[in-house]
C-alpha cells in the first residue's frame, strides 16, 4: 500500500493572492523551468541547420526536424514514468528538484559541448529525463496545496498556468536574442541558468510543508518497484546495446527520419492495443465502454491537432528565419521572437475562452464540437501559411504578421480543444483508470510532436504552398468529422460534458 504524506492547509500558508504561499514557490519553479524549456525550443531547430562555420550543427533540415520531433515526443512520453518513479520511489517534491537538476545539466551541456555528438545528444537526453520528472510532479503538487478541492482549487491552476506562459513568453525573448545574435551557447547557458534559479526558489521557498514526500511503501511492494525499475533499466541498455552492435557490424542501418517514424508506429500499435485490450478483457460495464470509445477519438483528435501546432517550433520557425521580413528600424529582429506570439495569446485570451464557456450555459458546444472547431482553426491557420509562402522567396520575405495572424488561430484552436481534452478525459475515464487514461493523451501528444517534426523535413522536398496545404487539408477534414459526427459521439459520452 502507498501513503504519502500531506500536511493539512494552515492559516499561516495564505498569502499569494489569496491562496497558499506554496502556490508562489511552484509558480516561480514552473516559471523559470518554461522559460528554460521554450526558450532553448525557439532556438534548438535554427541552431541545428545553422552552418558549422557560424556555430551550428550544419543538419539538413530532414534531420534537424526529426531530432526535434524524437526531442519534444520524448518530453511527453517520459511524463509517464516521471509520475511513476515519483509515486513509487522518491515522491513528487524530490522528483521536481531531480527533474529540474537534470534539466540545468542538459543545457549546460548544449552549451559547452554541443558541437560534439556526445555533448549535444546526452544534452537532449537529460532534458527530456528531468522534463518528465519535473512536469507532472510540479502540477500534482499544486492539486495537494487544495485538499478541499472545488473552485479554489480551479482558481489556483488558472494562475499556475500564467506561470507557465510568462517563462514561454520571455525565454524566447532571451534565448533568442542571445542565440542569433550573439552565439548559440549564451542561448543555452541563458536556459541552463533560468532552471538554476528556479532550483534555488524552489529549495528556498515557503509553504509546501510535507506535500509531496516520499512514499512509505510495505517491503513487498518496495521490493517489486525495484524489481521494475531495475528491469526497464536492462531493458533500455540492451537495446541500445542491439542496435549499436548491429549498425556498427553493418547488419542494420537506420537514420533518424526512419527512427523518429519507427517510434511514430510503435505509439499508433501501443494506443491500439491499449484501447483493444480494455474493450474486451478489462471488465468495463456498458457505459464505460462506449466512453472509453470517445476517449479513443479524443486520442486521435489530440494527436492530429499537435502534429500542426507543434510545428510552431520547427517548419513555422524556418519560415521565419528564412523567408520572413523582420528588419525593424534597420535591426533584424530574432526569429525565435515569434515563438512569444503564442503564450502572450494565451495570457490574453484563455480568460475570455473561459468566461465564454460559461456565459454559453446550455448552449455550450459538446465534447465533439469543440475539438472540430480547434481542429478547423488550426487548419484555417495552414491556410494563411499557404497563402504567405506563394509570396515568400529567400529575396523577398513577407511581412510576420502573416506567422502573427496564424498563431492567433492556432491559439484559437489551442483554447478550444486543449483544456477541454484534458478535462474530459478526467471525466469520461472509469475512475480506477484516469491516471492511464491520462497517459493516453500525452502519448497523443507526444505522436503529434513526431509527426511535427517529420512533417517539418518535408521543406526540403515539397513547396511549401503544398506542404502547408496538405495539413491545412488533414486537420481541417478532421474537424469537420468531429462536427458531422459530434450527436453520435455526444451520445457515447453518456451525459458527461
Amino acid at each position: 500500500m502507498t501513503q504519502t504524506a500531506q500536511a493539512p492547509l494552515r492559516p499561516d500558508q495564505t498569502g499569494f493572492f489569496g491562496h497558499p504561499r506554496g502556490l508562489a514557490t511552484l509558480f516561480f519553479t514552473e516559471m523559470w523551468e518554461r522559460f528554460s524549456y521554450y526558450g532553448m525550443r525557439g532556438i534548438l531547430i535554427l541552431f541545428m541547420v545553422d552552418a558549422i562555420q557560424t556555430g551550428g550543427l550544419g543538419m539538413t533540415d530532414g534531420k534537424a526536424a526529426a531530432i526535434y520531433g524524437l526531442y519534444t515526443a520524448g518530453v511527453y512520453l517520459m511524463a509517464l514514468p516521471g509520475g511513476w518513479f515519483a509515486d513509487k520511489l522518491v515522491g513528487a517534491r524530490n522528483a521536481v528538484f531531480y527533474g529540474g537538476f537534470l534539466i540545468a545539466a542538459g543545457q549546460f551541456s548544449l552549451a559547452f559541448a554541443s558541437t560534439t555528438p556526445a555533448g549535444f545528444y546526452s544534452g537532449l537526453a537529460l532534458i527530456v529525463l528531468g522534463t518528465g520528472l519535473l512536469k507532472p510532479n510540479v502540477s500534482a503538487i499544486v492539486g495537494d496545496l487544495y485538499p478541499e478541492g472545488g473552485s479554489r482549487r480551479d482558481a489556483g491552476f488558472s494562475i499556475f498556468y500564467m506561470g507557465i506562459n510568462l517563462g514561454a513568453f520571455v525565454g524566447p525573448l532571451v534565448c533568442g536574442a542571445l542565440g542569433e545574435q550573439i552565439a548559440w551557447k549564451y542561448a543555452f547557458m541563458a536556459a541552463g541558468t533560468g532552471m538554476v534559479l528556479g532550483l534555488i526558489q524552489y529549495r528556498v521557498g515557503a509553504g509546501l510543508a510535507d506535500l509531496g514526500g516520499a512514499p512509505r511503501l510495505e517491503s513487498a511492494e518496495r521490493k517489486r518497484t525495484n524489481q521494475t525499475l531495475f528491469l526497464a533499466v536492462v531493458a533500455i541498455v540492451a537495446v541500445a546495446a542491439i542496435l549499436s552492435f548491429l549498425q556498427s557490424r553493418g547488419i542494420t542501418s537506420f537514420n533518424l527520419q526512419q527512427a523518429a517514424g519507427a517510434t511514430g508506429a510503435f505509439i499508433v500499435g501501443l494506443a491500439m492495443v491499449y484501447f483493444a485490450y480494455q474493450l474486451v478483457f478489462g471488465g468495463l460495464d456498458t457505459v464505460e465502454k462506449k466512453r472509453m470509445v470517445v476517449i479513443f477519438f479524443l486520442f486521435i483528435g489530440a494527436a492530429l491537432f499537435w502534429s500542426g501546432f507543434e510545428q510552431a517550433g520547427s517548419s513555422m520557425n524556418l519560415f521565419a528565419d528564412r523567408l520572413t521580413d523582420r528588419v525593424l528600424f534597420g535591426w533584424e529582429v530574432p526569429a525565435s521572437w515569434l515563438q512569444s506570439v503564442n503564450p502572450i495569446f494565451i495570457i490574453i485570451f484563455a480568460p475570455v475562452f473561459g468566461w465564454l464557456w460559461v456565459a454559453l450555459g446550455s448552449r455550450n458546444p459538446s465534447i465533439p464540437m469543440k475539438f472540430g472547431m480547434g481542429l478547423i482553426l488550426l487548419g484555417i491557420g495552414f491556410l494563411v501559411m499557404a497563402w504567405a509562402a506563394v509570396y515568400a522567396s529567400p529575396e523577398n520575405g513577407v511581412s510576420p504578421m502573416w506567422l502573427v495572424v496564424t498563431y492567433f488561430l492556432h491559439t484559437s484552436g489551442e483554447l478550444c480543444l486543449s483544456p477541454v481534452g484534458l478535462s474530459s478525459i478526467t471525466k469520461l475515464a472509469p475512475k480506477r483508470l484516469v491516471g492511464q487514461s491520462m497517459g493516453i493523451w500525452f502519448m497523443g501528444a507526444a505522436l503529434g510532436n513526431l509527426i511535427a517534426g517529420l512533417a517539418a523535413g518535408q521543406m526540403e522536398t515539397l513547396p511549401l504552398t503544398q506542404l502547408f496545404g496538405t495539413v491545412a487539408a488533414i486537420v481541417i477534414g478532421s474537424g469537420i468529422l468531429f462536427v458531422l459526427f459530434k450527436g453520435p459521439i455526444h451520445k457515447l459520452t453518456a451525459g458527461v460534458d
